[in-house]
């Protein structure tokens, strides 16, 4: 009998720039650190410049940051100018979440919610998603809130739209691959709107309602997305990262 020999094929990413829009706190940053233990060069972006600064100083020598204004599309522009080419987007930035029910789902607050979220991802993916170069890929996020009604009407509708909008870019952009991340509760900025009392109650029944016994850390997820970019041959998919906790 002949025996099969299957090797596993990860792209180095030597000399290679991921540039990560919201990479300077929570999951964003922990991208940062894992492709530069791959090698890369982050290009950490926010709209600060004093977080940008705090990231950067954690972060190894080598990596940059820049900062820009997602509402405004001539920003995007220039960054994409000033920066120089990438290899690899992940598109990481959100507001601390607020879950609004009914009574407040005001055209100011889906606008607000959806701003950063949904829209600052598809002027960066206008901007950028033209100039990657075959082999290169764009790394969305979305969440695990599209199946778990709980968290809220604008929540499971922006993850829903996330997950869409993954699957039609991977077809306008290919062979720039496209893929999203959709983390559950990941200890995280995230919910820094809530006090810590609520925060840590909330923490300590999704981690005894979850198969797997806790709730994600953000180099859990990490993980996910540096799958993303180094695999070659997936686009169109939404990873889940949750600990099974959708499965009960």
């Amino acid at each position: 009998m002949t025996a099969l020999t299957v090797t596993l094929r990860l792209v180095n990413l030597q000399d290679q720039r991921v540039l990560i829009i919201g990479g300077t706190s929570g999951i964003g940053l922990a991208v940062a650190r894992a492709v530069t233990g791959c090698g890369a060069t982050p290009v950490v972006v926010s709209r600060r410049q004093s977080s940008v600064d705090r990231a950067l100083g954690s972060l190894p020598s080598g990596a940059q940051g820049a900062t820009v204004d997602l509402s405004d599309p001539a920003a995007i522009e220039r960054l994409a100018s000033e920066i120089g080419a990438v290899d690899h987007v992940v598109y990481t930035a959100g507001e601390p979440l607020e879950m609004v029910p009914l009574v407040g789902l005001t055209p100011e607050a889906i606008n607000g919610f959806y701003q950063t979220r949904f829209i600052g991802a598809c002027s960066a993916v206008r901007v950028f998603g033209p100039r990657l170069p075959t082999g290169g890929s764009i790394t969305l996020t979305s969440g695990s809130a599209s199946e778990q009604p709980e968290f809220g009407a604008l929540a499971v509708s922006l993850c829903g739209a996330m997950n869409a909008l993954t699957t039609a870019l991977a077809v306008e952009l290919a062979p720039v691959r496209v893929n999203a991340v959709a983390p559950g509760v990941v200890r995280s900025p995230l919910w820094s709107n809530m006090n810590d009392a609520d925060r840590d109650a909330m923490f300590s029944s999704t981690a005894q309602g979850n198969p797997l016994g806790r709730i994600g850390e953000v180099d859990d997820v990490a993980l996910a997305y540096l799958y993303c970019i180094q695999q070659t041959f997936s686009t169109g998919a939404v990873i889940k990262v949750n600990g099974g906790g959708v499965l009960v």
